[in-house]
Formats: structure tokens, sequence, C-alpha cells
């Protein structure tokens, strides 16, 4: 039954890791935050069900938005009403300073869908610019903002970005001359460089007071956000920003940020109330330390600096075999000289060396040393104890005064108004796919937009997906512990089906629980001794017969009991051997489960025994009431 518990108990672990395995396959699938999911459209819904399908079997159609819009592009078009730009960046190279990326409208490699194209970032190393109007000026007012548009890193990211510049409107704003320094109102966006992986959003913001204008940046996501970059899958981004001051960023319809504009910006909005006065400083005779040697304090007279730390260990022996003569290292006699050696350039040629074989097998070789050991007796240099410090006043700090820049921007919201969208980016990697762009004012149409575009590229990309071992095998990847559970998933139905099916091996305590019980012990005086009391009883029934038919059953179970002790005493000259028949009547002797009858040959060396207890078997034998046959011969042997 243990045995069976515990096989039970190894059958309900492999379940849970297996249970484990599928649970984190299915967390690689969802983004490590509040989902905040809109219901797809009609369409995506019943494209949904069958998840099997090809992509060449979904109908794509060039979405359409359904309400108010300040920008859409789908790209199916070509590139209508979008700008290269033809300026150069300023203070670089002027190899690398023209914005001459190449750009081209095509389809996704993979997942692709009839008809469905987008902007692509072709070049490598190389300075991109494209810009386009909005279709009408976004003014800050009292309506969200709301840009959403869609990126696939085609073949990974190295070093480079994929966020978009939402242009301020100005009279002088010229497309063909947007470059890093164009002002804008918004940068939202992926970028990455090394390991470092970010969602950007950044505001410039107005000051009242000087006019100029400071980035703000949005506290980084606290998100896993690698998995966007390399899953090489189309992703949609989203910001919105509300005009109570508060803003989301989304990735998939998922929120991975949100925050205030006046609390959650780097640096804030307002600056603060009061500063440090730069002229303030501090008093030369400003004690700021919370404790001091104790003045009072004196060395003891017993202190030595001068004691080591480390002395020889006196006790310590020089190991048995060790090789004073033997060096630890000698020139490797395999070494040769190289052709191309040149004495006079290289000097004297000498064998690399190598660990002296001869030590390998010796405790040591070389000169032995006496191993170090603490010193006892050592006690470093004397400092007087520490003591609080009576004239402490504390971390100096300057005095605060009013800030003379201070001001109160109680709604950043009311940004400057956005009039074009743009992207200038560098990157280390081509084939960065962008499409479906929107600026809205309204969840709503967002979320169809969405729908329409994003959506099926999603459906499709799960049609395609492979199968469950090569999905296990990129989780792992990313997570190389999880070969461990792999392995032990696999491992365990094997090692349990053997606990199950292969047969068990008896231990020890299966052969003692068959094993007959031990006999009792019995000597052979205690068998004389009974055997004389049965004939006494046996003379007094005799004797005292006054019911017949009683005694004469007496008489029976008295016969049926001697002759099973006549049996025993058989047994016993059967397994004894003379020396040990001539031993006093002391001598144990056990008894046998099998009750046969000695032959002849037994017979004969039982009649060569003629020790002591033969006579008095003999003498017994002329009792009266002896005369049965079974009980002379046991008397005789």
């Amino acid at each position: 039954i243990t045995r069976m518990l515990f096989q039970w108990d190894w059958l309900c672990l492999g379940v849970l890791i297996m249970s484990s395995v599928a649970a984190e396959i299915e967390d690689k699938e969802t983004p490590e935050a509040d989902v905040e999911v809109e219901d797809f459209d009609k369409q995506s819904q019943e494209a949904d069900v069958d998840r099997d399908k090809s992509s060449l079997q979904v109908v794509y159609e060039t979405p359409k938005p359904t309400g108010e819009v300040y920008f859409t592009e789908t790209f199916d078009g070509g590139l209508v009403g979008w700008v290269l730009s033809k300026t150069k960046k300023e203070d670089t190279d002027d190899n690398i300073s023209k914005y001459d990326g190449r750009w081209e409208v095509e389809e996704l490699k993979e997942n692709r869908m009839s008809g469905d194209r987008g902007l692509v970032l072709k070049s490598v190393a190389k300075h991109h610019a494209i810009s386009a109007m909005l279709t009408k000026a976004f003014i800050f007012n009292d309506k969200p903002l709301i840009v959403q548009y869609e990126v696939n890193f085609q073949e990974g990211i190295d070093c480079g970005g994929a966020y978009i510049k939402l242009l301020s409107s100005s009279d002088g704003l010229d497309l063909e001359h947007f470059f890093d320094k164009t002002p804008y109102t918004i940068m939202f966006g992926p970028d990455k460089c090394g390991e470092d992986y970010k969602l950007h959003f950044i505001f410039r913001h107005k000051n009242p007071k000087t006019g100029e204008y400071d980035e703000k940046h949005a506290k980084r996501p606290d998100v896993d956000l690698k998995k966007f970059y390399s899953d090489k899958k189309t992703h949609l981004y989203t910001l919105v920003l509300k005009p109570d001051d508060t803003f989301e960023m989304l990735i998939d319809q998922s929120v991975v940020g949100k925050g205030s504009l006046l609390e959650d910006m780097v640096p804030p909005v307002n600056p603060p109330k009061e500063i440090e006065d730069p002229s303030d400083k501090k008093p030369d005779d400003w004690d700021e330390r919370p404790k001091i040697p104790d003045p009072n304090a004196v060395k003891p007279d017993d202190w030595d600096e001068d004691e080591p730390s480390k002395i020889e260990d006196s006790d310590a022996v020089k190991p048995e075999g060790w090789l004073d003569d033997e060096p630890q290292y000698v020139p490797d006699p395999n070494a040769k000289k190289p052709k191309d050696w040149d004495e006079e350039m290289d000097g004297e040629w000498e064998a690399p060396q190598i660990p002296n074989p001869k030590c390998e097998t010796a405790p040591g070789c070389g000169l032995w040393v006496r191993p170090m050991k603490n010193n006892p007796k050592y006690k470093g240099k004397w400092k007087a104890p520490m003591i609080e410090n009576p004239n402490y006043q504390g971390i100096w700090s300057p005095r605060k005064i009013p800030n003379p820049d201070y001001f109160e921007d109680p709604h950043p919201f009311k940004m400057t108004t956005i009039s074009a969208i743009g992207l200038e980016l560098w990157s280390m990697t081509s084939n960065i796919y962008f499409d479906n762009f929107i600026v809205c004012s309204e969840k709503e149409v967002a979320d169809r937009w969405a729908a329409d575009g994003w959506g099926l590229k999603k459906l499709v990309a799960s049609a395609n997906e492979p199968g469950m071992f090569s999905q296990l095998v990129t989780a792992a990847e990313d997570h190389p512990w999880l070969w461990v559970l792999y392995i032990l998933t696999l491992a365990l139905p094997v090692a349990l089906g053997v606990l199950f099916c292969w047969p068990a091996k008896k231990t020890d305590e299966d052969y003692d629980l068959k094993k007959p019980d031990r006999p009792k012990a019995v000597t052979k005086g205690e068998l004389k001794q009974e055997i004389d009391e049965l004939e006494e009883y046996e003379m007094e029934l005799e004797e005292e017969k006054e019911n017949e038919d009683t005694a004469e059953n007496e008489r029976r179970e008295m016969e049926e009991t001697k002759r099973e002790l006549v049996n025993d005493t058989e047994k016993m000259g059967r397994e004894a051997s003379p020396s040990e028949d001539e031993g006093e009547g002391g001598e144990y002797i056990y008894h046998e489960e099998e009750n046969e009858v000695a032959d002849g040959s037994q017979e004969e060396s039982y009649k060569s025994d003629k020790s002591g207890s033969e006579d008095e078997m003999k003498e017994a034998d002329e009792r009266p009431g002896s005369a049965e046959g079974p009980l002379k011969s046991v008397r005789k042997r």
C-alpha cells in the first residue's frame, strides 16, 4: 500500500509540472499588464471561429474610419500625400548626414494578406525622414487625443526606433526640410538599442514665463517589452491623452503604462516653489560629525601595535613525501622551437613551462615553507572609541528661497497644436513595417479601425502559427530554465510507467513473512520425563478403573500422545550425530515438520550408539505397562 501511495504521489507531481508548462506557454501569449481589450467587429469575430484557415482565405478590405478623424493612412494606395525629407542632419559627418534612407510600400514578408500593404524602412545605417500633413490640425481643448499605428520588426531589431512625431503647427513648417530638430509636440513609439527596450512618450512643454520648450518624459513601463521586438509579429501601439491631464500607453490594446501629466513625467511639468539659495555657503565652524573619538581615552599599556596579524604556524609539519629538490614547473619536453623563430630578433628560444608531472602524486614540490596562521596577540593600531559629538549640528544644507522661475501650469494637456505626422529614424536593421496610422478623439473609432486592420493580421498570424513543439522551443529560448521542466515532463511518464508495470523485487520483509515459525527448543531430559509421567498416569488409570468406558477413552488419548512423543524422539535421533547423542540430557534438539520413518541404514547407525541414554531407555522398557511395540522401539534406540 505504501508503494502504491508513493507512485500516486509521483503521478500527481507529473500532472502538476505539465500543467505549469502549459500555463507558462499561455502566459507568453498574454502581455504582463492589465488588459483592457475592446471587442472586435462582427467580421473579426466570425473569422476568429475558424483559426485553421490559411491567410489566403481571409478577405481583406482597406479599413475605413467610422467617425471623426484627424488623420488616417493605410498605404494600400501608395505614398500619396507623404513627403520625403531632402535636408541634412546637423552636427553629423557629411557621409551620413543626408536623409537618404529608402522607403518602400509593400506587403508583409510573413502572414500577408492580399491587398494589404504598409510602409517599410529598407536601408541600414542611414537616416530616414518622411512626413505627411494631417487632414485637419488637432487643437488640445476638450477632446482626447488618440494616436494609433502598427509596427512589425520583420527581422528583429538590433539598434533603432519605430516611433512617430506629431509635428507642431507653425507657419514655417516645411516637410521637405523635416529633420531631427523640427519642432514637435509629441513623440511616441518603440525604441531599442542593445538590451534597452523602451516605449517612448515625450511631449514638449512650453514654459509660460520664458516661452521655451522642455521635453517631459513619461516614466518607463513596468512591463517586459522584449517580446514585442523579437517575435516578428505585427503589434498595435496606442497613446491616449485625456483632457483631465492623464495618459495611457497601450500595446495590442493592453495598457502597459499610465499616469498623470502633472505627477508622472520627468522632469516634472511644474518647477518647485522654493529652491536652494545658490549664494548660501556652509560656515567654517559647522560640525557635521555625529560621533567623534573620545578625547579622554588612553591606549592600554599592554597594547602592542607592532604585533603582526599573521605568524608562522610552529606546529605545522612538512608532509611526508614532499619533494624539496623538484621544481613546480619544468620545460615542456615535447615543445619544439618554431621554424620562423629568429634568435636575433626574438632572443634565445626557451621551451614553455608545464607543471612538473612528479608533483602530481606528491603532496608538494620545491622549498617547503611553514603556513601562516592568525596571530592571537595581534590587536592592530589602537584607536580611541567613538562617542556622541556634543557639538553636532546636523547635515548642513543651503537655505531655501522662492524660486524665481516658478510657475504653475494646472493643465499641461493643453499642448501646442499639431498639424503633421512624421517618421525621423536611424536604424541598424531594415524592413521595419508601419501601417494603419490614425489620429482621432473617440476610442470606439480607434478600436474599429484596429479591428479592420490589426485584428485581421493577428487572426492570420494565429492561424499560421507553428505547432506546439515549435512554441515550446521558442519559449525555452527566452527562458532556458524551461528545458528542465520539459525534461521532467518527458521523463516522469516513463518513470511512472516503470514503477507501475515493472515487477518489484522481493524485499527481506517479504521473505521474513513467508518464513515458518522457529521450532521450540526441547531437551532429551524433558522428553524422557514426559514419557515417565505418562506411564505413571497410565498405571494410575489402570488401578482406578471405575468406569471402563471413560478409562478406555483416556487410555486411547494417552496412547496417541505417547505416539507423538515417540515420533519426536525418532526425529531427534535422526537429527543428532553420535557425538551429540552422547552429550548430557540438557542438549537442545529442534522438531522438524517431516514425519518419515527412518530406513534400515539409519537404524543400524542408531543401534551402534552405546550411550548412557540407551541404558536408561532399556530400564524403562522393563517397567509394567510398557509392552507396546512402538514404545519399546523408542526405548531400544
